[in-house]
């Protein structure tokens, strides 16, 4: 979003929902850094400017934001009142937000979905894994220790129209599932979901070569937990991760139009 975006086109909306931002799974050049800094906060900054146009304005804003708010914390447990991390993702996220908050200025309800790995196969971090996996030359990353903190698309979607249309959903709000696992339980997971070994470990030296800094995200990870949605009554509908892995990777049947 290279410019103010249009109040025409928010006005009388119930809801905004922002998910732009440069995709992080790349090398952290220069350059990337710059991208994946300037899409979030000069996107969202310019959203905020079409709210400040728009009549009548919306009353909610639903602004994404990632995990990697937090940084690494190893086996720790992280709700939503963590403390943001020091590395450079986790400053992209913090300031992020922040730039998001501003919309409660303008009287608009602000939440801030903090995703975890999406259990998604047509994106994201379970869609690289899959190739890997389905050869049988897939396993646990860098020891397979580091939680990942997951969550099945379907939730995901939940909890974002959850906070569209619940009043008490404000702030930040972790996106994950109940039960973060370790990358080795979850490779394990995925190999017996595809019905293919999942033995062969790969190195972190070798991501960090093909990744840079970037790697940190798989090699390190945070074990982020829902608190808020629970209180808040959100019923997952897969919150275990077998199931949840089996639920993502069934074919999607196309029915045709009549």
């Amino acid at each position: 979003m290279n410019q103010p975006a249009p109040p025409g086109a928010l006005a009388g909306r119930d809801a905004v929902v922002h998910l732009a931002g440069e995709n992080v799974a790349q090398r952290w050049t220069a350059k990337a850094r710059r991208a994946i800094r300037d899409s979030r906060l000069t996107g969202t900054r310019h959203l905020l400017e079409g709210l400040r146009e728009a009549d009548p304005r919306p009353g909610t804003l639903v602004s994404a934001s990632a995990i990697g708010y937090y940084g690494a914390h190893g086996d720790e447990p992280l709700d939503e009142d963590a403390p943001a991390g020091k590395d450079f993702l986790a400053g992209v996220c913090a300031d992020w937000e922040a730039e998001a908050g501003r919309a409660s200025e303008l009287g608009v309800r602000v939440v801030q979905v903090r995703t975890g790995v999406v259990l998604d196969p047509s994106g994201g971090a379970l869609a690289k894994m899959l190739t890997p996996f389905r050869l049988g030359v897939g396993g646990p990353v860098a020891g397979g220790r580091q939680y990942m903190s997951w969550i099945h698309r379907d939730d995901l979607i939940g909890m974002i129209v959850a906070a569209i249309e619940d009043e008490r959903w404000t702030g930040p709000i972790n996106a994950t599932a109940p039960q973060p696992v370790s990358n080795r339980d979850f490779s394990r997971a995925l190999g017996g979901a595809l019905g293919r070994p999942s033995l062969l470990p790969v190195p972190g030296a070798a991501l960090r070569l093909l990744y840079g800094e970037m790697a940190e995200i798989v090699t390190t990870g945070a074990r982020v937990v829902p608190a808020k949605p629970l209180v808040l009554g959100y019923e997952f509908r897969h919150p275990q991760l077998k199931e949840a892995l089996e639920s993502a990777l069934e074919p999607v049947e196309i029915r045709p139009a009549r």
